[in-house]
């Protein structure tokens, strides 16, 4: 188990060689580590995956995740080899992963490097948003392997792309590409190789200049309302609102905030 007091700025720790745990100021990259098997999801991967969420939604110095794969796979899913019990798992897996990702209480940046299927497709869509590389690829092979969805992929898709695409892919098993993807609404952007997890670093960093209290809310009443209707969401935000209003938070000098926001948009307007 990871302990945060082990964390060291630089170096490389990790639960076990099965998920390789990165920290750097307050940003954590969590890199699912099977490349020989594409990161296949087998009973030990889900179980470490599991157990590095929690581990990191109770770590003070993790303020951003970023989420991504070793070699040329984010995750192909489930390991068919050991769903089909050609394999045995040697790990009982007692701890919900999609409970353990969704509960970090953290924006995830998902960094797509490859392919992302069935149920790694499952775990990009708990991502808070994703960032594609050149070759990330995405397809739904339920309904082909004989499996029905369990960690929200059936919910999570059609209201990203609509149902209709939502239902094309899930029920043809096709496979999306990453351009498409990005024109779909399903990746935020697609870069250069090189350039993915750079670009993951930057968002989070961007990140990190926002007011904690402030984003952690923010975050919590966009999810909150997405799983609603428009009129429960505009009633969960103006709850929100009204309680961080009499937050420590709204009490700081706005007026020294206000000067570091105009200070930045000048500096990317030169850059």
């Amino acid at each position: 188990m990871l302990k945060p007091e082990a964390y060291e700025k630089g170096n490389l720790m990790s639960n076990t060689d099965l998920v390789l745990v990165t920290p750097n100021n307050g940003i954590t990259t969590v890199t699912l580590n099977r490349p020989d098997a594409l990161n296949a999801l087998s009973g030990p991967l889900r179980q470490t995956i599991a157990e590095t969420f929690i581990e990191l939604a109770n770590d003070d110095s993790t303020q951003v995740i970023i989420l991504t794969g070793a070699g040329r796979a984010f995750t192909v899913g489930l390991d068919l080899k050991e769903l089909g019990g050609e394999t045995t798992s040697t790990t009982v897996t007692d701890k919900d992963l999609g409970k353990a990702v969704a509960n970090v209480g953290k924006p995830v940046i998902g960094a797509i490097n490859g392919f992302a299927i069935t149920g790694g497709f499952e775990i990009a869509l708990m991502c808070d948003f994703l960032i594609a590389g050149p070759n990330a690829k995405f397809a739904d092979t339920h309904a082909r392997v004989g499996v029905v969805p369990g960690w929200g992929l059936s919910q999570r898709l059609p209201r990203l792309i609509g149902i209709n695409r939502a239902k094309e892919l899930s029920l043809t098993g096709n496979y999306l590409d990453a351009q498409t993807a990005c024109e779909w609404g399903l990746v935020n952007r697609v870069v250069k190789e090189e350039e993915l997890l750079p670009t993951c670093e930057k968002l989070a960093a961007d990140i990190l200049t926002t007011e904690p209290i402030t984003r952690g809310a923010i975050r919590d009443i966009m999810d909150a309302g997405w799983q609603t209707t428009l009129g429960e969401g505009l009633s969960i935000e103006n709850s929100a609102n009204r309680a961080h209003a009499k937050s420590e938070v709204r009490a700081e000098k706005v007026a020294a905030r206000r000067a570091q926001i105009q200070d930045r948009g000048r500096n990317q307007a030169d850059s």
